[in-house]
């Protein structure tokens, strides 16, 4: 069994009609053939997604044009195509109206804005993270703070979409500008009231988050991830710093706790105040951990004027309480008082995080915990977390993404060898790569760094949790790194259904626990 189906774009239910011809004269597009007296009522870059009614935009893409697929996108109800010059010399006769806009993408989120009624004075407060690591986990804490405060909320992130309470699986971390447009309007329809939008580095790149404007804007942090996307980590810098700029956001908060952090605070060019775990970094807002416990960490925010602000979370970590911080000075960005946030607060943030730092085993057995991070630096704070509240052995398990930045492998490997009493090394999502060469790199690299380490190579994931399980007893942990929510390993381009919290409690249930 394979999983073929991937979750559907989420639009409104009603969408007021939009004059063609007033699209046409508010973004310059030239009439090239046929009556714009028509309406759209939705706007789409990929006949995947197209509905009828529909304005389809015929986009240059990595290997071929979206004027391709004009033939399907007129069979599956587009109104009207826009495109390009090159666009123009594949389409031929067509029996809708055709309008010229050159650099489309470049166009598309103020386009899908208009299309869907995203005006500013209609906008619901707007929230966006970025960073490499913490991005999910800012987002989600931080919703659950809006939603303590009374706000009726949304959220976008890598795991999920939630809409005033309904729950939709992700796409994407961050959603095509068209899918995005149409979301925020699906939850404006419901009345949210405040959106939490987790930001990466591609989306900023390739334009997805254009036509929206941040409230605030927050930066967790930066680590080696994504050089195969960006040249360098200046490249990849500067590409996330793109979201505190004027045109993108009206205030930052940005966290000092990362080698980078101090660098993206000079890239900012909105007030952007700061946060840390370190008072010798001086932020303006000081998080200090209170107390770490299986399961729940206890942490307190100190502001300029003197207010602490305290609270804890489902959820172990130093670096968890600084999200959290993250989290709640966007809030003071973004107009809370400290006093309303610490009254909301004040007996935990109701959140749940699926598949970060998850601990999944019952009462009484080892500790599993199932986490999604997969860089360096995630490993080395999550390992970190779960050793502060291990009484016996750390045990490490992961495996490396196929055909996804292979630099750091070699780095995640020293790490998770380093940071954990045993080692077991498996296979994640080889996708068109060869598994055991993946995992030949990671041995290779992790033996090097403690050549005395014990460690085990086991393949697939389903034998690889077996084996971790037979070396733990009570008092023991277990972090197995990568999976996190996912429900699916990629194999081949294949999605196999594959869920690495249910593996973990049948190989504890098969051992007795």
């Amino acid at each position: 069994m394979v999983l073929e189906q991937i979750p559907p774009t989420i639009r409104p239910d009603h969408v007021v009609p939009v004059s063609l011809a007033v699209l046409a004269e508010q973004f310059s597009l030239e009439p090239v053939s046929g009556d714009l007296d028509c309406s759209v009522t939705g706007i789409s870059m990929n006949t995947g997604d197209l509905r009828p009614g529909d304005l389809f935009v015929a986009m240059p893409g990595l290997k071929t044009h979206g004027a391709k697929f004009l033939e399907k996108a007129l069979q599956l109800g587009a109104v009207a195509i826009v495109t390009d010059a090159a666009g123009l010399e594949q389409l031929g006769d067509v029996s809708v109206p055709v309008l010229r806009l050159e650099a489309p993408r470049k166009h598309l989120g103020a386009l899908a804005a208009a299309v869907y009624g995203n005006r500013p004075e209609v906008m619901p407060k707007l929230f966006a993270t970025t960073g490499t690591n913490g991005k999910t986990s800012t987002s989600y804490i931080l919703e659950a703070m809006l939603r303590q405060l009374g706000e009726v909320t949304g959220l976008t992130s890598t795991a999920e979409r939630h809409i005033a309470g309904e729950v939709i699986v992700s796409r994407l971390t961050t959603p095509e500008s068209t899918e995005m447009q149409s979301l925020v309007a699906r939850m404006r329809e419901r009345e949210v009231t405040s959106i939490a939008i987790e930001v990466s580095a591609q989306a900023l790149t390739q334009l997805r988050v254009d036509g929206l404007m941040f409230d605030v804007a927050g930066f967790t942090n930066l680590s080696h991830d994504h050089l195969d996307d960006y040249a360098d980590m200046s490249e990849y810098l500067a590409a996330k710093a793109q979201l505190f700029q004027p045109d993108r956001a009206h205030r930052g908060v940005v966290c000092l706790d990362s080698a980078f952090g101090n660098d993206f605070l000079q890239l900012s060019n909105i007030p952007t105040q700061t946060i840390s775990l370190d008072e010798h970094k001086h932020p303006d807002f000081l998080v200090t951990v209170l107390e770490e416990l299986p399961g729940r960490t206890k942490f307190a925010v100190r502001t300029p004027d003197a207010i602490t602000i305290t609270s804890e979370l489902p959820i172990i970590g130093a670096h968890m309480a600084a999200n959290a911080g993250l989290a709640i000075v966007m809030l003071i960005q973004a107009g809370f008082t400290a006093e309303r946030i610490q009254l909301a607060i004040a007996d935990g943030v109701e959140c749940y995080l699926p598949g970060r730092t998850e601990l999944v085993s019952p009462v009484g057995a080892p500790s599993i915990y199932v986490d999604f991070g997969h860089s360096p630096d995630a490993f080395l704070n999550t390992l970190a977390a779960v050793r502060k509240v291990t009484k016996g052995k750390v045990v490490m398990l992961f495996g490396a993404d196929g055909d996804r930045d292979a630099s750091k492998r070699p780095e995640m490997a020293r790490v998770a060898v380093n940071g954990s009493d045993v080692l077991v090394i498996t296979d994640h999502h080889p996708r068109f790569e060869d598994a055991a060469s993946i995992r030949k790199t990671l041995v290779t690299a992790a033996r090097e760094a403690k050549p005395a380490g014990e460690i085990y190579e086991v393949s697939p994931p389903e034998d690889a949790i077996i084996k971790a399980v037979s070396l733990v007893e009570p008092g023991d942990s277990i972090l197995w790194a990568g999976p996190g929510h996912q429900d699916y390993r990629d194999i081949q381009g294949v999605r196999t259904p594959y869920s690495a919290r249910a593996l973990a409690r049948e190989a504890l249930r098969n051992a007795g626990w």
